[in-house]
């Protein structure tokens, strides 16, 4: 087991690191090298936009990725399709899993919102099944509330 992350001073990272910062890419960036420094036993941290019916790649850490996700394929496309939080234990089990890396066996994906529009998704993936326990997504989900706070103020 892994020291349990504290997601007060994560979200309070993100903040002064994205304060008055309107470059959208610049933050998206700086927000997954941050979840990728301070989570432990992950293997890809990032964000897929949304263009119309499709999610597309955007900054992340971690192996190279699937660039396009159809709305309601996968985990991140059933996230944004839903605007609802999917944390899954086992993505093997998931009907539809797009198996970008065959390593995930665990994942976390959370809608983000630019005002009241959503503007994508944050996903987290991890080698380890189970990863993400309840508290995890709480943790994230104010991790993605205050990055979406800031969005409309970014460039994009």
């Amino acid at each position: 087991m892994f020291a349990k992350t504290d997601y007060e001073a994560l979200e309070k990272s993100l903040r002064a690191l994205i304060r008055d910062i309107p470059y959208e890419t610049a933050n998206l960036a700086n927000a997954s090298a941050l979840l990728w420094d301070s989570l432990p036993e992950i293997n890809w941290a990032g964000f897929y936009k949304l263009r119309g019916d499709k999610l597309i790649l955007g900054p992340f850490q971690g192996k190279p990725a699937c660039i396009v996700i159809p709305l309601g394929r996968g985990v991140c496309g059933r996230a944004a399709e839903e605007e609802k939080t999917q944390r899954v234990e086992n993505v093997h089990t998931f009907p539809g899993h797009i198996a970008c890396d065959g390593a995930s066996n665990s994942e976390v994906v959370i809608p983000l919102y630019r005002g009241t529009a959503l503007w994508g998704v944050l996903d987290i993936d991890s080698p380890r099944f189970s990863r993400f326990s309840p508290e995890d997504q709480q943790g994230l989900e104010r991790f993605a509330a205050a990055l979406s706070e800031a969005l409309p103020e970014m460039d994009g």
